[in-house]
């Protein structure tokens, strides 16, 4: 069993804006598939394009609430999860708090006041998808929201502190102080690459927080040679206190690589028929999900990477980030 706030995310929450859309809507946009941008000015009218159409979708999203989402899911003890992010006083934003709350994690927003809930474009194409932030309220998060006494407590509570590297333009030292104090109280810090954006335009933040990161994400559209990277980063330098890191990377189809102390595994995934896949949004997302959810209850990294690909499976036969009631995982 997982005790109540042994996980704890900060991230980026965006309502996802999902649509099935054509190369057209793409080519309309300068948009590709398979990668993560930020919104700009050309890009503003897709949101409404995409609302109007008939086949649109509305789901809670943004990367680490997904994992959140998912780990609770799999965990099935309520409040076992907490989550802080900003959204806006809007519609959506209330929306964010039912979801959050239907699925069974506790949710502390920073509540914007002058910015709308931030949203997702999530442009599908062949089961494959194209994700486009508009991050609006949620690029308001403040550090002095993460230090009021009732949120800093799910810090304390949390012994697994998991967030995505978009969090990494919003907030830096808010990720640094919570770096800090896991590595201070022995506590297990993770984060994701998230997309190439922050690999190429943030490293400055990156490269400050990584010495304290212990389990580090990423997929295989942000890199090449993929075990060489891995290694690579599983042993660039640590802060004091920290033993040593494990890079987990997962590669669609191909198989999950794990580098830790020096030497790599590989790991086959569940593979799926084409014509069931509904669409890739959130796979990775879920993959994370799954792999916290067993990695809490202090399971082998080869049950966390099972459950990992196991959450995955699930999720891109449904359209975005979304599961059924019950996971079915042994």
């Amino acid at each position: 069993m997982a005790s109540e706030g042994v996980l704890l995310g900060m991230g980026n929450p965006l309502l996802d804006i999902s649509a099935v859309v054509d190369d057209a809507f793409l080519t309309k946009y300068d948009i590709k598939l398979n990668n993560a941008i930020l919104a700009e000015e050309k890009h503003l009218p897709m949101y409404d394009e995409l609302a109007s159409k008939s086949n649109v979708d509305y789901i809670a999203g943004g990367a680490t609430q997904n994992s959140i989402r998912v780990a609770q899911w799999m965990l099935q003890t309520p409040g076992a999860t907490s989550y802080m992010g900003c959204i806006g006083k809007d519609k959506f934003g209330e929306e964010m708090k039912k979801n959050a709350q239907a699925a069974g994690v506790t949710a502390h927003y920073y509540e914007d006041e002058t910015a709308p809930t931030g949203t997702c474009a999530v442009c599908v194409v062949g089961g494959e998808r194209s994700l486009v932030a508009n991050l609006s309220a949620a690029n308001c998060y403040k550090s002095e929201h993460l230090k009021r006494p009732e949120n800093w407590a799910l810090v304390e509570k949390a012994k697994y502190i998991y967030i995505a590297g978009f969090f990494l333009t919003v907030s830096p030292d808010s990720i640094q102080l919570v770096a800090e104090h896991a590595a201070a109280n022995n506590k297990v810090f993770l984060m994701n690459l998230s997309a190439p954006f922050i690999c190429e335009f943030f490293r400055d933040a990156q490269e400050k927080v990584l010495p304290y990161v212990d389990y580090i994400f990423g997929n295989e559209t942000e890199t090449e040679n993929i075990e060489e990277i891995a290694l690579k980063i599983s042993q660039l330098p640590l802060a004091s206190g920290k033993q040593k890191r494990i890079a987990v990377i997962t590669q669609g189809a191909d198989p999950v690589v794990v580098a830790e102390d020096g030497k790599v595994k590989t790991f086959p995934v569940i593979l799926l028929p084409k014509e069931k896949l509904v669409d890739t949004n959130g796979a990775g997302d879920a993959f994370v999900g799954g792999f916290l959810s067993q990695l809490v209850q202090g399971k082998s990294i080869e049950d966390c990477v099972r459950a990992g690909c196991y959450a995955a499976n699930v999720i891109i036969q449904r359209s975005g980030c979304t599961y059924p009631e019950k996971p079915d995982f042994n």
